[in-house]
């Protein structure tokens, strides 16, 4: 799943997931609400892990992740936050709050596109766990 407002950035994710060869529907959630929306119906296994985004409108990306780590069902999913933000106080509040992995997005769109297929090699192919992988599985085209 992927939480972001910004259309372009998902669109990124998504060519960056099609040239790594990523195979599972990727799910879009424009903001905090949606996100749990997409959760409060999904079994545990639907998603490898969240690309969070930082600015997002209504609950930031911060505020949700802090919420999503005490949901009994969701709590332990990988979360990958992928923002614009270069301040290091953000950085360790998403670690503090048990994010995953934190990466600043790139302006130059090639630079973009590696560093997502990094994140695609590391939560989808070598990193992942037995679960995510069985949720790869379980998921169809991107979308």
């Amino acid at each position: 799943m992927v939480i972001d407002d910004t259309l372009d950035d998902f669109e990124t994710v998504v060519e960056a997931a099609h040239r790594a060869g990523v195979s599972n529907r990727i799910d879009h959630a424009v903001d905090a609400e949606v996100a749990a929306t997409l959760l409060a119906g999904a079994p545990i296994n639907t998603y490898a892990f969240v690309l969070l985004d930082y600015n997002l409108p209504g609950v930031d990306g911060l505020s949700f992740l802090r919420s999503l780590r005490s949901d009994p069902l969701h709590g332990k999913l990988p979360v990958v936050v992928f923002t614009a933000s270069v301040n290091p106080r953000d950085r360790i509040s998403f670690h503090a709050a048990g994010a995953n992995a934190y990466f600043v997005k790139q302006l130059k769109f090639d630079e973009c596109l590696d560093t997502l297929g990094r994140i695609f090699d590391q939560y989808l192919v070598t990193g992942g766990s037995s679960s995510a992988r069985e949720a790869l599985a379980m998921r169809g085209r991107p979308s």
